[in-house]
Formats: structure tokens, C-alpha cells, sequence
């Protein structure tokens, strides 16, 4: 039996959406590989499976609202470390930190809070997908607040055209997706 690509595989069960939410762009919707089980389950085991290298192991993981909660509480689950949400502004019951970043249109902050992660403790930091960064780098950004060391980025899809993950890298951080999509 051949040996699974898996980046072909998931990329498969991609819906791309066009002209959603606006006309012109072309939507990458995860939410298929979520449906199907047997998909499901080789996204997450290709994350668990990167992760629990002594050497990429986190002591928690950091999941960006709303959809990053999704893999992010998985993927802590499958390495027994805990979860933490990075949650949009006025979510959060507790003492907060908070960080304000750019959108096309406008600003949004995030908020974390400030006894989710301790200093010097390793946090895997997840999101969905990466298109211009600004999400992910407020959540760098919080982390780094409280001390915490951010190991790596992840997500399941990278929009490299729109610039986020160069930005990311750029700022330090280490990413990791499954799926490429270049272009439209």
C-alpha cells in the first residue's frame, strides 16, 4: 500500500467557498475535515504525532478563538498537557491580559488569562488557518506577556499570498501547517 501523503489527503476534503464572505475571496473552509471521522482523525494524529517528540513537546497548549479551541483541545487531550483559550475581548470570567491587532477593516483584541500559562512554560500555540497573522501574533504576543516560551505555530491551512506566515516567521516564530494553498 502506498504511504499516505497526508497534506493531498486533507487537502481533498478542503470546501473551497468563492466569494465568501466577500466577493473576490475565495474561502477555505476546515469544516469537512472535521466531519468525517476517519479525516479527523489523521489531521489530529499529524499533529499529536510532531508533538510528542520529547523535543517539540509543550507543557500546554494555547488554542485562538473560535476554531483553534477545536484542534487545540484535541491535540492537548491526545499529549495529556492542558488547554488554554485565547479568547476575543469580554469572553474571559477572570484577571486578563490583552492585545489589540489590525484587521483589513478595523481592530480586535484577544484576551488570555493572566494565570493560564506560568514563565518558562512551553506552550503550542493552534489556530485553524494562517492569512494575514494577526491573530496568531496577538496570541504570540499574550504569551510572551506572561513568559511563556512559544514553541512553535500551528494550523491546518496556510494562505502564504496573504503574507501571515512570512510575518510570523519574521517576528521569530516557528509555524507548522498541513496544507499549502498558494494562490486561488
Amino acid at each position: 500500500m502506498p504511504e499516505l501523503n497526508v497534506s493531498d489527503y486533507l487537502r481533498k476534503h478542503i470546501r473551497t467557498v468563492p466569494d465568501w464572505p466577500v466577493p473576490g475571496v475565495q474561502f477555505r473552509d476546515i469544516t469537512p475535515l472535521l466531519q468525517d471521522p476517519q479525516v479527523f482523525r489523521v489531521m489530529v494524529d499529524a499533529f499529536v504525532h510532531r508533538y510528542m517528540d520529547p523535543a517539540m513537546r509543550p507543557d500546554v497548549v494555547a488554542g485562538l478563538d473560535a476554531r483553534g479551541f477545536i484542534l487545540g483541545s484535541v491535540i492537548a487531550y491526545e499529549l495529556t498537557v492542558g488547554f488554554v483559550p485565547i479568547r476575543k475581548k469580554g469572553k474571559l470570567p477572570f484577571r486578563t491580559v490583552e492585545q489589540t491587532y489590525e484587521l483589513e477593516y478595523g481592530s480586535a483584541t484577544v484576551e488570555l488569562h493572566t494565570d493560564a500559562v506560568q514563565p518558562g512554560q512551553k506552550v503550542l500555540l493552534v489556530d485553524d488557518l494562517i492569512a494575514t497573522g494577526g491573530t496568531m501574533m496577538a496570541g504570540l504576543q499574550l504569551l510572551k506577556k506572561l513568559g511563556a516560551e512559544v514553541l512553535e505555530g500551528c494550523a491546518i491551512v496556510d494562505l502564504p499570498e496573504l503574507g501571515g506566515s512570512a510575518k510570523l516567521r519574521a517576528a521569530g516564530l516557528p509555524l507548522f501547517t498541513l496544507v499549502d494553498f498558494a494562490g486561488h
